[in-house]
């Protein structure tokens, strides 16, 4: 099958990159430090800005912004998944996948990731909802403001969203989110 990308220099675009049989790899602190080290690596040598995240235990949604003239957004993920599975001592348990173990990969991440291109504002503002409101729908939290590991704290600080957010119901249209 033939998988077809979207790439426009200096692009938004939202991603869903998700963790090999959904293992819980970022159960743990450790893990998501080593994720956070990985991504500034990667932002030193091929600049993005992330716009909005969330690390839940067997996945994580993210906007990115590229710079202008740039639209590699494929080969960053490339590094930032390698580079966290080398330095990733946690050995993962799940449901082996046969044509990994023959290519002596480890199964850390799925191997392809999910993106959309930002259309507009409005659009923008749906799925950094979305990111911001994931913990909740995936049950680990019944406010968003609960869960650490997201950039909504950033949202309320600067005032971009008010600090009751995602305390009651968000709905969201079924296209958005990718998972």
């Amino acid at each position: 099958m033939e998988y077809r990308r979207l790439y426009t220099p200096g692009g938004s675009f939202f991603f869903t990159v998700v963790t090999e049989n959904r293992q819980p790899v970022f159960a743990e602190i450790e893990e998501i430090n080593l994720l956070r080290n990985v991504f500034q690596g990667v932002m030193k040598r091929r600049p993005f800005q992330v716009d909005a995240i969330v690390i839940l235990p067997d996945h994580l949604h993210c906007i990115w912004t590229l710079p202008p003239r740039d639209a590699d957004y494929s080969t960053r993920w490339r590094l930032i998944k390698s580079g966290f599975t080398k330095k990733c001592h946690k050995k993962w348990h799940g449901i082996p996948n046969p044509a990994r173990i023959r290519k002596g990969q480890k199964a850390v991440w799925q191997q392809r990731f999910w993106e959309h291109q930002i259309r507009d504002q409005v659009d923008y503002n749906r799925h950094i909802d979305y990111i911001h409101y994931n913990p909740v729908k995936h049950g680990y939290v019944e406010k968003a403001t609960d869960w650490p590991y997201s950039s909504l704290k950033y949202f309320i600080d600067q005032g971009i969203l008010p600090n009751n957010w995602g305390n009651s119901e968000v709905t969201f249209e079924s296209r958005i989110g990718g998972e």
